[in-house]
């Protein structure tokens, strides 16, 4: 099916059309780099990391621009409470970001502009304005006049009192209107400033967005990103100055992902359930996090649950067993995604059903009883995948996974307790088996009780039996021979709502994108 998506700004699903069919533009806003990144900013992160592997299978090139910004009253806080330097703040916070989201598998942008390095081009933007009469000047500020712009407000159609209200503006005696918004502030001798036109100082928040889409994008661009809680203030402020400034559109499609919620509640240090990126990645891999937060619709509201995140885990590891089972065959077709995936998230991202399909994918490579069969669905599973940015690690790798400076158990530590469960269970002792199982469990060590070796003991070489969040090949003699685990059913597809429903494809063959070589 042809590429769709929910366009914030139309309030409904529109075909995509790229300005220029051999080079999309996408720009989504990144952080502000002051502390580590928690879970509601990795969502946007994987959210526009999928769609970013989905453009550029479907177009010659794709040009994607995520911003660093740092420069901010935030990190100015910060860096006094620490007692640190402001570029040392932000080059640590920095460097902390980009090794927590390479561990989602998140794909590096191709330009990440950092806000410092482009106050140039901040400061010609406004003085556009304040020529064509859309800004003003007073008290070393400069402001957005917003009844300048008759059709403020389109993109999160509020009416004047509830912007007000929502952007928490300050309502200071220079302002000839309470709504109007700050693009350059005056900074004190201990603050970050540069000479400008209207004394030093620094930007305000929105106008840096717009003047690095349009140094890397042009003036007009395909997709702008972000999370919802950007619509207002900080979309709206940005495509009004970038609009009146430049006298032409802004971006044609605006997505945005929805909120984010832990355990049914909103996430605050004072309920106790903040957590940062680092956090998860103490308790999983970085894919197990990916697919969790993948498992419902991008555009719906997201309920963040320790269940959801060991269920994806699961289904990883159910993935990576049925690849670890045809580990010597070659996989054909290898960059060649399934009509049915790739169905799913042309249709406005619905990684759900896509996932689903991935985990149909899985049960028919176990199935696979030809060598033909076993190459042609591990390159399906292999590719699909990829688009989702999952399944990217070395197989075993993914099985001696531990936390960072966490060891576990040595060999010769697993190889004692397997043998005194195998002893246990011998002298019919399931307590004692059982407990040592679960002690296993616990370091994320756990036995796949499969076929094995001949019965008797005899010959045949040790059986591997290991399973599920495990790190480490567990070895069995061959004549232990346990009941078989049942494989982990994949995640519940959530039922969708709203505008993106009659988006959900049953699942059957559907045409090629055109688009797709």
């Amino acid at each position: 099916m042809a590429l769709a998506f929910y366009n914030t700004l139309t309030r409904r699903k529109e075909p995509f059309i790229p300005l220029n069919p051999d080079c999309v533009g996408m720009y989504v806003c990144g952080p502000t780099v002051y502390d580590s990144a928690h879970i509601g900013n990795a969502r946007p992160i994987i959210v526009f990391d999928v769609l970013y592997r989905l453009l550029k299978r479907l177009y010659p090139a794709v040009t994607y621009v995520r911003n660093i910004t740092d420069v901010d009253d935030k990190i100015n806080a910060r860096a006094r409470e620490n007692g640190e330097p402001i570029a040392a703040l932000t080059a640590r916070t920095t460097a902390q970001f980009h090794a927590d989201i390479a561990a989602l598998n998140a794909l590096p942008p191709d330009v990440e502009p950092r806000a410092t390095a482009h106050i140039a081009q901040m400061i010609a933007l406004i003085e556009s304005l304040i020529a064509k009469g859309h800004a003003y000047a007073a008290e070393g500020h400069v402001l957005f006049s917003v009844p300048s712009m008759p059709d403020y407000g389109q993109l999160s159609r509020r009416n004047q009192e509830e912007m007000i209200a929502g952007a928490r503006v300050e309502v200071a005696p220079y302002k000839r209107d309470p709504a109007d918004f700050v693009l350059w502030k005056p900074s004190t001798d201990d603050l970050p400033g540069w000479d400008s036109p209207w004394g030093r100082g620094r930007p305000g928040w929105h106008i840096e967005c717009s003047a690095m889409s349009r140094e890397y994008l042009g003036v007009t661009f395909d997709i702008h990103g972000g999370g919802q809680d950007l619509v207002f203030p900080h979309h709206e402020n940005e495509m009004a100055q970038s609009i009146c400034a430049n006298g032409r559109p802004f971006a044609r499609y605006w997505l945005h992902n929805g909120y984010l919620m832990v355990e049914g509640e909103k996430m605050s240090k004072s309920l106790g359930n903040f957590f940062t990126v680092r956090d998860l990645l103490g308790q999983a891999p970085g894919e197990a996090i990916r697919l969790a937060m993948l498992a419902a619709h991008y555009h719906q509201p997201f309920d963040w649950t320790a269940d959801g995140l060991r269920q994806a885990r699961m289904g990883l590891d159910r993935m990576y067993l049925a690849l670890r089972a045809v580990a010597g065959i070659p996989a054909e077709d290898r960059d060649q995604v399934p009509l049915d995936v790739m169905a799913a998230l042309e249709d406005d991202l619905n990684t759900p059903l896509a996932i689903s399909h991935l985990h149909e994918i899985a049960t028919r490579l176990n199935k696979a009883v030809t060598d033909e069969e076993k190459a042609k669905w591990k390159g399906a599973l292999l590719a699909s995948g990829d688009v989702l940015g999952v399944l990217q690690q070395d197989v075993e790798a993914w099985f001696r996974w531990a936390p960072e400076g966490k060891d576990g158990l040595s060999d010769a530590e697993i190889d004692r307790l397997v043998a005194a469960r195998i002893e246990a269970r011998q002298t019919r002792n399931f307590a004692e088996a059982d407990r040592i199982r679960k002690e296993l469990a616990d370091q994320g060590i756990q036995l796949e009780d499969g076929a094995g070796a001949p019965p008797g003991g005899g010959g045949g070489g040790a059986a591997l039996r290991h399973w599920g969040m495990g790190r480490r090949r567990v070895p069995i003699p061959p004549h232990a021979s346990f009941p078989m685990l049942p494989t982990a059913p994949p995640p519940p597809v959530r039922a969708l709502s709203g505008p993106w429903r009659q988006g959900c494809l049953p699942r059957r063959q559907v045409p090629a994108c055109p688009c797709r070589p």
